[in-house]
């Protein structure tokens, strides 16, 4: 099964909204030009990457939610996938780069502004198991583009997603 890159974002200056790029250069500990201004929650190798899907996003928007791409700090936004594949374990090959997932990511305030009534906790795995964001850790570094192939390249427990 195959999925396809629909976005990548970064903040330089770290926090969010992250800004759109055409592409990214993924080291161990994280994404070229990507500043993580809360270290203790963000980043590093088991966190080096986050990620969520098209679908999620979609969802939260028909909700009436106004998230956006970029906009709850995700650098990878990620479309194509079967229902419920993600989850902690999941190998993925994208574009150039292999990626595990490592944990879900807490929503935290800082992206209440994507939210209804600042409603964050929407994007809650713990709430809405499948309903997130996810954390990688970087077996390979290179690069991604939009348009890269995402490939699962092994299979663990459904998530629960909705």
């Amino acid at each position: 099964m195959a999925g396809i890159v629909r976005g990548l974002h970064v903040n330089p200056e770290g926090g969010v909204p992250k800004h759109p790029v055409q592409s990214i250069e993924v080291h161990t500990n994280g994404c070229v030009g990507d500043k993580q201004n809360d270290t203790r929650h963000h980043g590093g190798p088991s966190r080096a990457v986050c990620l969520m899907e098209v679908s999620i996003m979609e969802r939260l928007q028909a909700g009436g939610h106004p998230i956006g791409p970029g906009t709850t700090g995700e650098n990878l936004l990620i479309d194509g996938l079967e229902p419920n594949v993600l989850g902690v374990g999941v190998q993925l090959r994208v574009g150039g780069v292999q990626l595990t997932i490592t944990k879900d990511a807490p929503p935290c305030k800082t992206i209440r502004e994507s939210f209804l009534d600042g409603r964050f906790k929407a994007l809650s795995h713990q709430q809405l198991p499948g309903q997130t964001r996810w954390y990688a850790s970087v077996q390979s570094t290179g690069f991604i583009q939009i348009g890269d192939a995402v490939e699962v390249l092994n299979e663990v427990e459904p998530t629960g997603n909705p």
